[in-house]
This record gives structure tokens, sequence and C-alpha cells, in this order.
């Protein structure tokens, strides 16, 4: 099985890309064109009803929702987080879901916050990256603590947090409101990703500069757009 990862360049997709890299498992991308809107296409909602990127095509079919490929991935490869049975793997669940479910979410309404609130956009963003502050600093605490977050392995929490470190040092309205010195353990776990052929993959394929999660630039990709 050769695996498909729907795609747009520096989107949620990378995080799956860094996985498949790391996994060593083949795979072909198939681009989504964000300036054509080809993920509100016939074709892209059958395999994602919510229209979100990324999609992994699968020997089970195809998987969305970047944590639950991540979980996929994991257990059908026996790598990037603690098997099924090791007592590691509830706070590895729950540290994966509040990256997923709570740091991700919210970063997505700093950085389109006109969808979230039309009109009160700048109540909304001062709230909210305050939010994020918190929750950067609780996986700040963590990292370092265990194997699966900026322990001497590579795990997919690890693969899901630095590129998350990227775009709030990149994107959002406004000025930039992320300071990176706040967070050395994130940002040391990140620059160690940086050295792995993984990211080196990833770097060529969409553009993403020499260092891109501790010296960040918007991408310069060869097809598509992360916007």
């Amino acid at each position: 099985m050769i695996y498909t990862l729907h795609y747009a360049p520096d989107n949620a997709s990378l995080i799956i890309r860094l996985a498949l890299e790391e996994l060593g498992q083949p795979y072909r991308t198939a681009l989504v064109d964000r300036r054509a809107r080809a993920q509100d296409s016939a074709a892209y909602r059958a395999l994602n009803p919510a229209g979100l990127i990324p999609v992994l095509e699968t020997p089970d079919g195809p998987v969305s929702e970047t944590a639950a490929i991540l979980l996929w991935l994991s257990e059908r490869h026996g790598a990037l987080a603690p098997a099924p049975g090791d007592s590691a793997r509830g706070a590895f669940l729950k540290w994966l879901f509040f990256t997923s479910n709570t740091l991700h979410a919210d970063l997505r309404i700093a950085f389109y916050p006109d969808r979230y609130a039309p009109g009160g956009e700048a109540a909304l963003l001062a709230g909210i990256k305050a939010r994020l502050a918190s929750h950067f600093a609780l996986l700040e605490a963590e990292c370092g603590r265990h194997d699966w977050l900026g322990g001497e392995g590579v795990s997919g929490l690890d693969l899901y947090l630095a590129p998350l470190m990227r775009w709030a040092q990149i994107y959002g309205a406004g000025p930039r409101w992320f300071d990176a010195a706040r967070y050395p353990r994130l940002m040391a776990m990140a620059g160690a990703l940086e050295n792995r052929a993984s990211v080196a993959a990833a770097i060529r394929a969409e553009g993403l500069g020499r260092a891109p999660f501790t010296a960040p630039q918007p991408c310069d990709p060869p097809e598509g757009s992360a916007l």
C-alpha cells in the first residue's frame, strides 16, 4: 500500500507528511488547491465531508482529522506513540487531544477571527491570545518530562507541536503575539526536529525555509498555496 496524502503547503497536512517520513512509509501527495477552494469540491468532500485538510487514503479507507491520522499511523506501524496497554498511553493521549482539540482549535480562531466573530475581531483576539499563552505554558511544563514530548525519540505529539509553534510565530491578525522565548523547552524540541531527515524532506516539498520551526518564514512552495 502506498498512502495518498491530500495536502496543501504549510497546512495541517504538514504534520502527517512528517509522520509518514519518520515512519519511512511510501506515499504520494495530491494537492488540494486552496486558491480554487478545492476542499469544497464534491470529490474532496467525498473523502472528508467536513472539507478540512488533510485526508490520508489508507487500506481502511480515507482517514481525516490530524490526531486521528496520527493515531491510526502509530497503531498500524508501531511507532510515534506509546502502544495500547503501555502505562504512558493515557497521558500521551491526553496531551495529544489537548493539542488537537484545544490548542490547534484556538489557533484557528486567532488566524481567522473574522470567521468566528464578524465585527468583533479585536475583543475575540485579546481573549484567545491569552488562552493560547496558557495552552503553550501547560505544554512547556510537560516537555522533557516524558519520552513522548521532547524526549530522546520522536513522537506524534512532537510532530504536531512543532508546526503549531511555526504557525504561531508567522500567522495571525495584527502584530506578532507569540513570544517563543517563553517556551525554551518546546523550542529546543522543535529545533532538534530541524536536524531530522523528515523535516528536510518537508522543507524541500513545501518550501518551508532552512529553520521552519525556530526561525520561520512564510512558505514558498513549488505548488499550491498555504492560504
